[in-house]
């Protein structure tokens, strides 16, 4: 059984904990560039099988936006930001200030896959960094890679090393509760990847032990 299998209800909180601040981070960087509040909050972490992470992207054959990364430094692994194109769609438009622009347009414009790019630097960014503060290690993010692709293809890129030595993940809900006066919240997913030690890493500099 691998060390992610044996994560308890403390830990999930921490992790939880950890994925609101940066969620604090984002929404400040994110209401910047939006010229507009956004209150972004992390409602729930949790543990997932490879299959039920595929299922709550919208399923193998659905397309969706897709900001992939690798967890460098102390403690390694990878981790992806999952957007459905309505919501890709939404946030471009609020960051481009075109109101005509549509997912289903591809190709897409250099400026609207900038967006995007620069959104998942934004995002994982934030919560690399908070992990760095609240453990105090050296933990930061690869250059983030872009797709719009079928789930299956996209998440199976993270998966190839990862599924010899565990079958689950670590999902991280996300979302973005923006002003009354926009349209309702959207959301996406973190997914997190962990390599073997990732979590022994984390727990052990923060003095909590797997039977804690």
């Amino acid at each position: 059984m691998s060390f992610i299998e044996k994560i308890n209800t403390l830990q999930l909180d921490i992790l939880k904990e950890i994925g609101n601040i940066g969620a604090g981070n984002a929404a400040t960087a994110l209401s910047a560039i939006l010229n507009r509040k956004i209150d972004m909050n992390v409602p729930n972490v949790r543990i997932v099988s490879f299959d039920e992470m595929m299922e709550m992207a919208g399923g193998a054959d659905h397309v969706v936006a897709s900001v992939f990364l690798r967890i460098e430094g102390d403690a390694s692994g990878s981790m992806f930001f999952i957007l459905s194109l309505p919501v890709a769609q939404y946030l471009i438009r609020r960051m481009t200030g075109d109101e005509t622009f549509l997912m289903e347009s591809a190709p897409y414009t250099e400026l609207a896959l900038s967006c995007l790019q620069e959104l998942g630097n934004i995002l994982s960014g934030s919560y690399l960094s908070s992990l760095s503060d609240f453990t105090r290690l050296n933990i930061y993010p690869s250059v983030p890679s872009l797709s719009i692709d079928m789930v299956g293809a996209t998440i199976s890129y993270g998966l190839l090393e990862l599924s010899q030595v565990s079958d689950a993940a670590i999902v991280i809900d996300t979302v973005l509760e923006k002003d009354k006066l926009f349209a309702d919240s959207v959301s996406g997913h973190f997914f997190l990847l962990p390599d073997p030690d990732f979590f022994d890493i984390i727990f052990s500099a923060l003095g909590v032990s797997p039977n804690d």
